[in-house]
């Protein structure tokens, strides 16, 4: 028996080591891992410069207090300002405890400028924003705050409904947080036109812009954040997830505007912005967020798009729409997405479900193109046994 609590629903298969992107199961078996711990394993498994740069810092320093400068969260927290819109950061150890700290930073803004009863954060129903007690009711999912009481402080709107978006924004109102992509809701892009309303509705009325990109920033979407093509400027974002190629780092950045809310004692995290994760993240962001390797992402995220809708031609009975961007795809089906991806699994392609019937695709962001061929050649199997 497992003592571990069963709130998750585990698939009865584990892994013994993976390579790239592939996983080796516990029983000799491979598998081509299209989910990459959900969009975590920016640079597949194992990677070399990784593996190095935690055994090197792990023979000098894993943690040590924030009562105390750390070097490596200085260095890393300069090279996602100079690349980003941030002026300042904040390290977390998640994307829960990212969007979290983010509602407290814009809630702490207002009440820095003598405007406290400005607390309320506007949200896409049946988004995602993590798992804490304020995030599940900032997701606005009935399946997830059920049973949990209730958390105040978050109003909705549906889906591209601008009419009621601008209805829900009131005097209480201190920001609007959307997911750029939705990625558990079902692989949404919210178009650049309308991420530039939300900016002009933002400053016309006087509150702030939080752009969630945990699981579609850090290179997934061909740009180092997938806002950056709107050209539009958030004031907060959180991310994590990809940043550490699978060594827990969450952090939020901000601009300078809402950065001077958070005062010494405003927000802490024990472990947020250790030695050992700096470390990781310092070396991701050198490989991920340079030219060459996001032209890369946006390459193979063009050669994979174009097959698979050629795949939804081939077969448009099962496949309703491709969608997403860069290397976070969603293949929408007519079919059951339970039994697809049990199939994918049988034959040894691992990917994950998101809502609206959707089967996520999330490989590493330097997956080969014959790793590519292989899980098109897959989902083409796994289409043609349907019925």
């Amino acid at each position: 028996m497992s003592y571990l609590a069963k709130n998750y629903n585990r698939k009865k298969i584990a892994f013994k080591y993976g390579k790239g992107s592939y996983l080796y199961s516990t029983d000799g078996k491979k598998y081509l891992d299209l989910i990459s711990g959900i969009a975590v394993n920016s640079l597949g498994h194992a990677h070399p410069k990784l593996v190095k740069t935690i055994r090197d810092q792990s023979k000098k320093l894993w943690h040590v207090s924030n009562a105390f400068q750390i070097p490596e969260g200085e260095k890393l927290a300069k090279k996602l300002c100079q690349k980003t819109f941030a002026d300042y950061v904040i390290f977390q150890n998640s994307g829960a405890e990212a969007t979290e700290a983010s509602i407290k930073v814009a809630r702490r803004y207002f009440y820095s400028i003598g405007k406290p009863n400005k607390t309320r954060i506007l949200c896409i129903k049946n988004s995602f924003h993590g798992r804490t007690l304020a995030t599940i009711f900032a997701s606005g999912s009935k399946k997830m705050t059920e049973g949990f009481g209730y958390v105040g402080g978050f109003d909705h709107f549906i889906f591209g409904d601008h009419k009621s978006l601008k209805k829900k924004i009131t005097k209480n109102t201190a920001a609007i947080m959307v997911e750029t992509v939705l990625g558990e809701g079902g692989i949404k892009v919210i178009p650049d036109w309308c991420l530039k309303e939300l900016r002009k509705l933002c400053d016309k009325k006087k509150i702030l812009l939080i752009l969630d990109e945990v699981q579609c920033g850090i290179g997934r979407s061909g740009n180092f954040f997938a806002f950056e093509k709107s050209k539009v400027k958030p004031d907060i974002v959180p991310i994590a997830k990809g940043i550490g190629g699978g060594f827990p780092i969450g952090a939020v950045l901000m601009n300078k505007k809402v950065a001077s809310g958070m005062t010494p004692g405003t927000h802490g995290s024990t472990f947020g912005g250790n030695p050992l994760a700096m470390a990781v993240g310092n070396t991701v962001m050198d490989i991920v967020s340079t030219k060459k390797f996001l032209n890369n992402v946006k390459k193979s995220s063009k050669y994979f798009f174009s097959k698979l809708n050629k795949l939804k031609e081939k077969y448009p009975s099962i496949i309703k729409e491709v969608r997403g961007t860069g290397l976070l795809i969603g293949i929408q089906l007519h079919t059951d997405q339970t039994k697809f991806i049990k199939k994918l699994m049988d034959n040894k392609l691992l990917a994950i479900r998101a809502a609206e019937n959707v089967v996520r695709i999330l490989p590493p962001l330097n997956i080969k193109i014959k790793e590519i061929d292989l899980a098109l050649k897959i989902i083409n199997k796994v289409c043609s046994k349907i019925k």
